[in-house]
């Protein structure tokens, strides 16, 4: 009896999660299983071409600002996108071409806009959090300094899909950034920004106290979710049960679709470059 009692006051094990993980488990807890859980890992489809420049865009900014803050030019900048440019999913080498050309040209222009001299207080920053109920950590893709010295979350996007602010106080990831900056550099941030490559156009939010902790909340609620279905899986649970298949139009694009009847019910199948803008 006193060892069961001693069991039932320790504290509950916080879970670990990243927003990329919350978002998996969100959207369809199977891909999430077969994202993070199943080993070995089942194979993945082909690599898709807006997903190859999203990260060549983040490796060449990313770069630029390792660079002292009088060659940070437009030009600049866009031979870091030629020489980080990959051509995975791409329907042949004149598209890939055309593409590198066009992100070229986005980041370039991004630049021209910005005032480079400043110096980022973190460029892929990795941060983390501990609540009462999980770790919220991930990595950051640039941390900017206000003159108010506060700090400003800056998350950059090339889909081509138009963003407004509604995305940026939407955004689960920027809100946990924005917990998770508080924490491991010790300064105010409430305020988060979407930089869209394509457009050159910035949408901003101004977070609250109130606001972060709604999602806070939900985030520590999915959390628990598949925290729960990760240990009873563990424990010798269902998989088919604990993480079921979320289908829908999304699943046109899943990495598992080979492997998930019901997706390939629910969806059509598309080519790797289908979400490149026209």
């Amino acid at each position: 009896m006193q060892g069961e009692l001693e069991l039932t006051g320790l504290p509950k094990r916080l879970v670990r999660v990243t927003p990329a993980r919350l978002s998996c488990w969100n959207r369809c807890p199977r891909r999430y299983r077969m994202t993070y859980l199943d080993r070995p890992a089942p194979a993945r489809g082909a690599p898709w071409a807006h997903n190859t420049v999203g990260a060549v865009v983040h490796n060449a900014l990313r770069a630029l600002f390792e660079l002292p803050a009088p060659r940070r030019t437009p030009a600049a900048a866009a031979r870091l996108v030629a020489a980080n440019w990959q051509h995975d999913g791409f329907r042949d080498v004149e598209q890939s071409a055309r593409f590198r050309d066009l992100a070229g040209q986005w980041v370039a222009g991004y630049v021209e806009s910005l005032d480079v001299g400043f110096e980022p207080v973190g460029v892929e920053r990795w941060v983390s959090t501990p609540t009462r109920r999980i770790v919220a950590e991930g990595r950051v893709d640039r941390i900017d300094p206000a003159p108010t010295g506060e700090l400003v979350i800056v998350d950059y996007k090339t889909g081509r899909h138009a963003l407004t602010a509604d995305d940026a106080r939407g955004s689960a990831a920027l809100a946990l950034y924005a917990l998770a900056v508080r924490r491991t550099l010790r300064r105010p941030c409430t305020r988060v920004e979407l930089h869209h490559l394509p457009t050159g156009e910035v949408h901003a939010w101004e977070h609250t106290d109130d606001s972060l902790a709604r999602h806070l909340a939900r985030a520590e609620e999915a959390a628990d979710e598949l925290g729960l279905a990760t240990d009873t899986l563990a424990a010798g649970g269902d998989a088919e049960v604990l993480f079921p298949p979320r289908p829908g139009s999304q699943c046109s694009w899943c990495d598992f679709r080979r492997h998930c009847p019901e997706g390939r019910q629910a969806a059509p199948d598309v080519v790797p470059w289908s979400l490149l803008p026209p």
